[in-house]
């Protein structure tokens, strides 16, 4: 997936929300609010791929390990690494 096609989708699901309000707006605070939602699932994922290593998953969102470390704590994330299935994988 290209950055085009994440744009494109991110705009996809903004405009959905935006209609979702019919004639009205989102309430104020909105930009705030998408960085706090896109934030969380972002951190747990790139977790999740780099199987806890807070290292490459700091290099690999283009952070600090420090500034990873802080935003785990702050999001209440488990940045445990996954457990071994049976079989090693």
């Amino acid at each position: 997936m290209n950055a085009k096609s994440l744009s494109a989708s991110v705009e996809r699901h903004l405009r959905d929300y935006f209609a979702a309000h019919e004639n009205g707006l989102p309430s104020a605070g909105l930009y705030d609010r998408v960085l706090q939602e896109i934030e969380r699932p972002l951190l747990s994922i790139a977790l999740s791929e780099c199987r806890g290593n807070q290292l490459r998953a700091a290099a690999l969102l283009g952070l600090n390990r420090n500034t990873l470390r802080k935003k785990i704590r702050d999001l209440g994330l488990d940045a445990s690494p996954p457990h071994k299935t049976r079989g090693g994988a």
